[in-house]
């Protein structure tokens, strides 16, 4: 158990099969109010049942369930009594577990695709009904040719004769495609109805009540203790910051390491708000010139993410050692970094993700972690900061990784090139606000490309950078797609970061996307 749920007495486990997309499980129930966590698919039984689920779902994942060696799901899920919704490989093996079978054919199914409904299911109440066509998003190879019995088919598809399976003596269920993307419009209906209708959760898990569990464990873990908490700039750790000095007030100190390598105006407004505003012990070490110092001739980008984070440990450890007596270090964890940390998976994220923890601190620091959002995913922390009372222009901050302005320098980095680029940044960002579209993108931002291009400027000719500018959409933070902004509103913005920043001559426009499946953004 991850901290004391005694107000929330409804509790959904998810076992991870290894889905890229698993985390959306968690994240579509906890919008409906349902506390749940993501275990491994080898959880030990024992633990299965100290969990005491109100229902349990088993994920997607790679693997074939006709290969024997491949994942199962623990016998204590079929031996609580609790219901069950396996989801794409999670049907799969619950049908194969359960006295089914699978095969591998030919035929695959993947992206958008439609199931005809052909029997009423608990699963569809007030969504869909009999003989009607509805959209999902497949994404599988094998599929269910015989059903356990005690199973009937509620739907069908092209590709899999039981695209939809009900036990309804038992409560299982199973769904071949994938209810948790936004690519199966109903998908976030279909599993409500299995929490709330199927296993009777109420619904009652909100971001007041965590609050209130969180400060308590907090003031159990710290004591009398001291604690430090470096301040990013970003949203984390500003509200684990928060959060914490509700809990043991001045026993908290925040240490702001100002690297040179963030948004315009971002460190005054860390030190105004916490130090002015919220009357927070705080540190501000201003390192500017050491971190372009040690990141000079440094072109790779893992390599600059490693030189920020082991410069950032030397500051940050400096700066404790003079503060002294500290027992406690925050650190703004989320969940999915507990996720990942736990899956017996490799996959992508763990390259994916090196520009979030940029440097842990060292083990002779000897600090017990205080890790108060470790629950939460990136959209509860913004939850919980307003309900912290933390103004919405921090609040609804646009994503910004740990070494921030560095990693949109591709090439060498230079103090020079980052100032151009804070200001072209800014500009652009001004413009997004200006417009009224800041809170309808979910990241924009500039990039300073490593190329020059000749060009005229009146009866001038330049020879300077091209910048590119870059917003993308997304509702979950693992697809995404381009903003489509309107030629004016670029050629408006164009104009002004030519006109005002020295040292670019030109702007392009990145129009990308983010497909299913794949995990973070830089």
């Amino acid at each position: 158990m991850l901290y004391s749920t005694a107000a929330m007495t409804d509790r959904v486990l998810i076992l991870d099969f290894g889905s890229q997309v698993t985390q959306l499980i968690a994240r579509r129930l906890r919008e409906s109010g349902v506390y749940c966590e993501i275990h491994p698919f080898n959880m030990a039984d024992d633990a299965i049942a100290d969990f005491a689920p109100k229902a349990i779902i088993l994920s997607g994942g790679p693997a074939s369930v006709t290969e024997a060696t491949t994942p199962r799901a623990p016998a204590a899920v079929f031996a609580l009594g609790a219901p069950v919704l396996g989801i794409c490989y999670g049907q799969m093996a619950m049908c194969a577990q359960l006295g089914g079978e699978v095969e591998s054919p030919e035929h695959r199914e993947f992206g958008r695709a439609f199931v005809d409904v052909t029997e009423e299911c608990a699963l569809f109440d007030g969504i869909w009904a009999k003989g009607q066509r509805e959209q999902v998003w497949m994404s599988h190879g094998d599929r269910v040719i015989e059903l356990p019995p005690g199973f009937r088919v509620a739907a069908v598809s092209e590709g899999a004769p039981f695209a939809v399976i009900a036990d309804d003596d038992r409560r299982y269920y199973g769904l071949m495609f994938h209810p948790e993307v936004v690519h199966t419009p109903d998908g976030a209906a279909l599993l409500k109805n299995f929490t709330h209708h199927v296993a009777g959760c109420t619904g009652d898990w909100t971001m007041a009540a965590f609050r209130q569990q969180a400060v308590a464990k907090i003031r159990a873990q710290v004591g009398q203790g001291r604690v430090i908490c470096g301040l990013s700039g970003g949203v984390d750790s500003a509200v684990a910051a928060l959060l914490i000095h509700e809990a043991v007030s001045d026993q908290l100190t925040c240490i702001f390491v100002d690297t040179g390598l963030l948004r315009a105006g971002e460190a005054e407004q860390v030190v105004s708000l916490f130090r002015g505003h919220y009357n927070i012990p705080l540190v501000h070490r201003e390192a500017q010139d050491l971190f372009v110092d040690r990141l000079a001739r440094v072109t790779d980008p893992e390599e600059k993410r490693t030189v920020i984070g082991n410069t950032f440990v030397d500051v940050f450890e400096e700066e404790a050692d003079k503060l002294g007596g500290a027992e406690f270090l925050a650190q703004g964890t989320l969940y999915p970094d507990v996720i990942e940390s736990v899956s017996p998976f490799g996959g992508p994220s763990a390259t994916i993700k090196t520009h979030h923890n940029v440097g842990g601190l060292p083990e002779r620091m000897k600090l017990a972690l205080v890790e108060p959002l470790r629950e939460l995913f990136k959209d509860e922390v913004r939850a919980l900061g307003r309900e912290l009372g933390l103004p919405e222009a921090f609040v609804g901050r646009h994503p910004f990784p740990g070494p921030g302005l560095a990693i949109r320098v591709p090439g060498e980095i230079t103090a020079e090139k980052l100032e151009i680029l804070r200001k072209a940044d800014a500009i652009y960002l001004e413009e997004i606000r200006e417009a009224g579209l800041y809170d309808a993108i979910w990241q924009a931002f500039a990039v300073l490309l490593p190329v020059k291009t000749v060009g005229v400027m009146g009866d001038a000719r330049t020879y300077d950078h091209v910048c590119a500018l870059r917003a993308v959409t997304s509702t979950d933070g693992m697809t995404a797609d381009s903003y489509p902004f309107a030629h004016e509103f670029l050629a408006a913005a164009a104009t002004r970061i030519i006109n005002e920043v020295r040292g670019i001559n030109r702007v392009v426009y990145d129009v990308t996307s983010k497909p299913p499946g794949t995990i973070e953004w830089e």
